[in-house]
């Protein structure tokens, strides 16, 4: 009998880690919709009642922080209906926004009052980064630039009010992995891969991204391509994604995680340690240093989420972001 139960458990301790789609599901990915669409709402209220950048940028910076904390989640809905360059179309290094914005406000377009015709605008005129351009810098036609930001605000809560809706379905698809008649994902591995490849590639597009756009080149380093530079929300975005990450990966296993707690550990300290919201100090070589550590601590927890949640799933796939710098 000692001999039986002492295989059994030898053969437990070798199954490989448990990822947990219900909890992902349930603790990050539908609480974090609800919360975009709440503050996308708001945002539209506030815009509708007083335009005027002052008045609008408190709900701006809460909608914005919905948004990067669940921005990593590229499956279901926001893929379904296309929609992730329409809530923030970054990066952008041909200033596609800007040309956007402006045409629409030389010609004092009327598609601003028409909110169903508006939401089939480029996606370069809407979303998040097109409404930071608004509220960050001066205007040269003010009452034109107030219609644009309702009608922006206005197309983001509905937008996320569609992502937030169509959510539970899918959660319900992904959560029944493998029963009959369900085409979407025909096996649990799928819905487990579906988790992990947000994970890894919201790491990947942390590191490559949000880091390493503003960072460049030591020769050549780039500070004007940092995300979100107007509303000095730069760093703020790599603090956010860091904990919406960690989240997502705790919530995924029931593994220990020791590395990968340690490194994103590690990671929050240095961004949060960071006096440079808008990462402008990379021109600087003392400030570039400080980003780059950053971006090493993010490479850290990419190589962590590897060993203790890819392998022992049996995902092997690793990210484009570790084949050198």
């Amino acid at each position: 009998m000692r001999l039986a139960i002492a295989l059994c458990l030898s053969a437990l301790s070798a199954l490989p880690a448990v990822a947990d789609v219900q909890r992902a599901i349930d603790t990050h990915i539908l609480p974090g919709h609800v919360a975009l669409s709440m503050r996308t709402a708001e945002l539209a209220n506030t815009a509708q009642a007083d335009c005027s950048p002052e008045a609008v940028r408190p709900a701006f910076h809460a909608a914005y922080d919905a948004w990067i904390s669940i921005s990593h989640i590229q499956i279901g809905p926001i893929e379904d209906q296309a929609l992730t360059l329409h809530m923030s179309y970054w990066p952008d290094p041909k200033d596609s926004t800007g040309k956007a914005l402006a045409r629409l406000t030389a010609a004092a377009d009327p598609i601003v009052d028409q909110p169903k015709a508006f939401g089939d605008v480029s996606a370069t005129a809407q979303g998040f980064t097109a409404l930071e351009r608004l509220l960050y810098e001066t205007q040269t036609d003010a009452a034109y630039a107030c219609r644009l930001t309702q009608a922006i605000a206005r197309d983001l809560a509905r937008k996320s009010a569609a992502i937030n809706a169509d959510w539970p379905a899918f959660a319900t698809l992904m959560r029944s992995a493998g029963a009959d008649g369900n085409t979407r994902f025909q096996n649990e591995d799928e819905a487990r891969r579906a988790l992990y490849t947000a994970l890894s590639t919201g790491l990947a597009f942390l590191h490559d991204q949000r880091l390493g756009r503003p960072l460049g080149t030591f020769e050549r380093p780039r500070p004007l391509r940092a995300e979100a530079r107007r509303s000095e929300r730069s760093l703020r975005h790599v603090q956010l994604q860091l904990a919406a990450l960690e989240t997502l990966a705790a919530a995924m296993t029931d593994s220990d995680l020791s590395a990968t707690k340690a490194a994103f550990a590690a990671a929050r300290a240095r961004a949060d340690a960071l006096d440079d919201p808008a990462l402008q100090g990379v021109a600087d070589p003392g400030g570039r240093f400080r980003v780059e550590l950053i971006q090493q601590a993010v490479r850290a927890i990419q190589i962590a989420v590897i060993d203790e949640i890819g392998t022992p799933l049996g995902i092997t796939a690793g990210f484009n972001s570790l084949d050198g710098d």
